[in-house]
């Protein structure tokens, strides 16, 4: 090998400068897309639809709906429990809305730290 060369595929400046502006590149388009997940809204239903929960690409609960007809002033604990089980379950669709929209950009591809 000739002095100064490198095998194919190391220490090639311009291979080096590809991945970085494709790494730019997705990074820009992550970007966009938490951008548009962020204003996306997921909903999720307990108690047969009596709670309804509205949840936001953020991860913030934005609505509530409770139906009048559970509310029982005896058993305001199982109206507790519903309302915690619509926004658990609306947070869950959140993330879920959230990682397979990102593992469209990488190719299913888990890359610690993105998202």
């Amino acid at each position: 090998m000739a002095k100064g060369k490198f095998p194919k595929g190391m220490g090639g400046g311009n291979n080096m400068n590809n991945m970085v502006k494709q790494m730019q590149k997705l990074q820009k388009q992550m970007e966009d897309m938490q951008g548009e997940l962020d204003e996306k809204l997921v909903e999720a239903t307990a108690g047969g639809g009596a709670i309804k929960a509205v949840v936001n690409g953020k991860k913030e609960l934005v609505a509530i709906e409770i139906d009048e007809s559970i509310v029982d002033a005896d058993d305001i604990e199982m109206l507790q429990d519903l309302i915690i089980v619509s926004v658990n379950q609306a947070m869950q669709e959140a993330e879920d809305m959230q990682n397979k929209e990102m593992s469209k950009l990488t190719g299913g591809m888990n890359i610690p730290g993105l998202f």
